[in-house]
């Protein structure tokens, strides 16, 4: 079965567990089918999902993740001892764990191909992941809270483990609160992957995204807070800082080299 034969099955099962979509034409371009599939997925409620469809959507996804090309943080140089800066898409990252900007539903960004990390990973680890997310919600039994923290498996990405959290939302002028709340993010991140004995582990730039956060005072933040952790760590050996933009490399270059 080829990619587009695999799409088409992946699509016909997604639309027989959410019939208000039926309309939908299934186009006949490897892109557009991918586009639809991927807003499908992006629309699934959490809930479980039939074996055979899991199957064939973790040969998919991880069919598309080996096509991106997989980086290793073992091939990567630091710029500081055990501090790794590397621009690219998180979801094609091989580390113990990747941290994920999630909202306080924890379930993933429902807006179909949306441009934020959240989807993304959400997307390719797999319909797996919201329903771990709903199962660690349904038990927690409160939105979660901002500047705490969330392990989940990695399911499909390259990752073994996604690591969840909220960060503040800044609406007006940056507060003290704010940076609180930055901080607590990574402190919790950090706490958590070491409790997990993690060696390795890649943050996305934290609320800087739809969170508004200022790029610049999130990077002075999380380099800060990182290097502190760092100097206590156990088992925790790798920190990547993970950009996507070319503003965000910038900064954390300067941050990093000097």
């Amino acid at each position: 079965m080829n990619r587009n034969e695999q799409m088409l099955r992946l699509i016909t099962a997604l639309l027989a567990e959410q019939p208000e979509y039926n309309s939908i034409k299934i186009p006949e371009t490897a892109q557009e089918r991918w586009r639809i599939l991927r807003s499908l997925m992006n629309l699934r409620p959490p809930m479980p999902a039939d074996p055979d469809f899991l199957a064939l959507q973790d040969t998919f996804l991880q069919g598309e993740t080996a096509r991106k090309g997989i980086t290793r943080v073992g091939d990567l140089s630091p710029l500081q001892e055990g501090l790794y800066l590397w621009q690219g898409n998180i979801t094609t990252l091989q580390a113990d764990a990747v941290v994920n900007a999630a909202n306080s539903q924890l379930l993933g960004c429902f807006v179909p191909c949306h441009g934020c990390i959240d989807n993304a990973i959400h997307t390719y680890a797999g319909v797996q992941l919201r329903q771990a997310c709903h199962e660690l919600m349904l038990w927690q039994g409160t939105p979660e809270p901002a500047g705490t923290a969330k392990i989940t498996p990695g399911y499909n990405l390259p990752a073994d483990w996604v690591i969840h959290t909220v960060g503040p939302i800044v609406s007006g002028g940056l507060t003290p609160e704010h940076c609180g709340l930055l901080r607590s993010c990574y402190q919790a991140c950090l706490a958590l992957a070491e409790e997990r004995g993690l060696q390795s582990l890649a943050f996305c730039c934290i609320s800087t995204g739809e969170f508004r956060f200022p790029p610049e005072q999130a990077a002075a933040i999380a380099v800060k807070t990182v290097k502190t952790f760092m100097r206590e760590a156990r088992s925790l050996k790798k920190i990547v800082f993970n950009v996507y933009k070319d503003r965000d490399l910038n900064i954390y270059q300067s941050l990093l080299r000097n």
